[in-house]
């Protein structure tokens, strides 16, 4: 199927998926550019449904950079100074006294927009219920689709509130269900993800609505699949299931092409009327807001690692709230610059990782070396043994996932948490967000 530019989805985003929703109370209201949700399932036609499913990709984006300031800066990847709110560097590190509060922007904004969308995915398989002109394939795609998204959405907040745990809306329903802990939730989130690549299985060859360039090469039913299935293996390595997640990775679109690491699905941004620019980039060498290497980044990297690229020497140091770097962000190189959702680049570090709990050092080494050498460094001469391989795992995924909202969970779920440094005296490390005091499900 043919691209399509997200230049015009915010539009749709307004005036169809987030009609009625407020992003923090979600307060049903009417919008009179469009029809809200509730108007969709009155008119489940194909072009509402289309219009639909373009803006479930599009909200997917809104408040992104809140979730990546928040999973870097307690993982200690990055520090986001702002002049104007000092709670980036109290809260999120634990400056003094202070604590992660439920009931604050950091917490309630990244929460409350991956519900609003879970909101619009269940719209959408309602909808398409209802639907009789589509055919059953080309539901079936739509279904796929959304329960895509569903899940990822699902499993961004649970990144968040870990063993705080998550509610589940399902559709037709008006509220959350009861919350539910960490390891139930990973396993429903997989069962959404299973039922998505079923959905894509009986679908045709292409989707009824547009697809964004973030999906090339991934804009039809059965390569969007592999997608879905990249997602499940992300899923079942925090589930310790790693038989399956070798399974996932075989039905993905894994590929040990070094040049291939980049290969994935992305949020896109653009600079058009009534679309969003990427909300995370910020130039490099900015001044009063800026996104600041954290400097263990640089002076643990290995010589000769072609990915201290992503940390950009100011050319001096800056000093902010008792933090002090000389190095920026520089992930994200411009203000249109596409933010993964799912790379090759981390599939080969889960099946290096997979590997290596199943016993293959030797496969997880030639995964490790691939990642290895694109970044220019000699091939791994550590010990063969799973913990020297695990924390080769964990340093190759630090520095090739850098800034992608991987390095805290990935600390925390090896119990590492107490190894990342503490940047003031009476700092904290923590371990989850709070569950927002107002839940915006």
């Amino acid at each position: 199927m043919k691209t399509y530019t997200l230049r015009v989805a915010l539009a749709a985003l307004v005036a169809l998926t987030l009609a009625g929703c407020d992003l923090l109370g979600l307060d049903d209201r009417p919008d009179p550019n469009g029809p809200s949700l509730e108007g969709i399932l009155d008119d489940p036609s194909e072009a509402n449904l289309s219009a639909l499913a373009v803006g479930i990709e599009a909200a997917s984006r809104v408040d992104l950079h809140h979730y990546l300031i928040d999973v870097g800066m307690v993982g200690r990847e990055y520090w986001h100074i702002s002049a104007a709110d000092p709670r980036f560097t109290a809260d999120l590190l634990g400056r003094g006294n202070a604590v992660l509060d439920n009931n604050t922007f950091y917490i309630t904004r990244p929460w409350g927009a991956r519900y609003a969308n879970v909101r619009n995915g269940n719209t959408m398989l309602l909808a398409l219920d209802l639907n009789t002109t589509l055919s059953d394939a080309e539901k079936a795609a739509g279904r796929g689709w959304a329960r895509t998204w569903i899940a990822y959405q699902y499993l961004l907040n649970l990144n968040l509130t870990w063993e705080n745990g998550i509610r589940f809306i399902e559709p037709g329903q008006d509220e959350g269900g009861p919350v539910v802990g960490y390891a139930e939730a990973l396993t429903r989130i997989a069962e959404i993800l299973d039922l998505g690549a079923a959905d894509l299985d009986a679908a045709g060859d292409a989707f009824f609505f547009p697809v964004s360039s973030g999906f090339d090469g991934f804009d039809t039913p059965p390569t969007f699949r592999m997608v879905n299935r990249g997602l499940a293996a992300r899923v079942a390595l925090y589930r310790e299931d790693y038989d399956a997640a070798l399974d996932f990775l075989a039905e993905s679109f894994i590929d040990p092409a070094p040049t291939t690491l980049g290969l994935g699905a992305y949020h896109v941004f653009g600079p058009g009327s009534g679309d969003l620019l990427n909300p995370f980039f910020l130039p490099p060498d900015a001044t009063g807001e800026a996104n600041l290497v954290h400097p263990s980044f640089v002076t643990d990297a290995e010589p000769g690692d072609t990915r201290l690229s992503k940390a950009f020497d100011r050319g001096e140091e800056t000093t902010f709230d008792g933090l002090t770097s000389r190095y920026g962000v520089n992930v994200y190189t411009s203000s249109t610059s596409p933010i993964p959702i799912i790379r090759n680049a981390e599939l080969i570090l889960i099946r290096a990782e997979a590997r290596a709990q199943t016993g293959d050092l030797p496969g997880a080494i030639v995964d490790l070396n691939l990642i290895r050498t694109a970044a220019g460094l000699p091939a791994y001469s550590g010990p063969v043994t799973l913990a020297g391989v695990l924390d080769e795992v964990l340093r190759q995924r630090r520095y090739e996932l850098y800034a992608e909202g991987h390095r805290w969970v990935d600390v925390r779920r090896f119990g590492l948490l107490g190894t990342l440094p503490i940047d003031r005296p009476g700092d904290d490390v923590w371990d989850r967000f709070p569950i927002p005091l107002n839940e915006n499900v």
